[in-house]
């Protein structure tokens, strides 16, 4: 299976948010965000494994800004690792300053697809090389979040997360 990069699977989606979309104090729901962030991700997923994909996990996520009524959003996403039959999208959320048109990141995530046959067995996708610093030290972080995870759901032993010991040993 031939490896792909992260820019093969990299998908932009813009959006405005409207006033249906937010809350009490005019900003954008995070279940809004979560959703179009969902929806990215898997278009990402999609693209990498051309097979069909399923939300695994959602591993992280940062509301670090509120994203105000009449924003320009943009939500990129990324396979940032891929393992035997799920990937890890990296996704940052980017809102558009209404006046100077100058991008500020706002948000990011990252969420865990698993590709499947049409029966919905899980099915083996294509390694991926990343070419960037970003998309490098992505890479190499995702290996020790899927370790970490791991462990607290007691699949595998702390002793065997090598990638985490390392960041604790000299």
């Amino acid at each position: 299976m031939r490896a792909k990069t992260p820019s093969e699977s990299r998908t932009v989606m813009t959006d405005l948010v409207l006033p249906s979309e937010t809350n009490p104090l005019n900003n954008l729901f995070g279940g809004e965000l979560l959703a179009r962030m969902d929806r990215a991700a898997s278009i990402s997923a999609r693209r990498h494994s051309r097979r069909i994909t399923v939300t695994a996990s959602v591993n992280h996520v940062a509301f670090n800004r509120a994203v105000p009524l009449g924003s320009v959003v943009t939500v990129e996403a990324a396979v940032s690792r891929a393992f035997n039959t799920s990937m890890e999208i990296f996704i940052d959320v980017w809102i558009e300053d209404r006046f100077t048109g100058e991008r500020s990141k706002a948000n990011e995530a990252i969420y865990t697809f698993v590709a499947v046959d049409d029966t919905g067995k899980p099915t083996e996708v294509p390694p991926l090389e990343p070419e960037t610093d970003l998309e490098k030290e992505r890479f190499a972080a995702a290996l020790r979040r899927k370790q970490l995870s791991l462990v607290l759901a007691g699949k595998l032993k702390p002793s065997d997360a090598t990638e985490l010991k390392a960041l604790f040993t000299s």
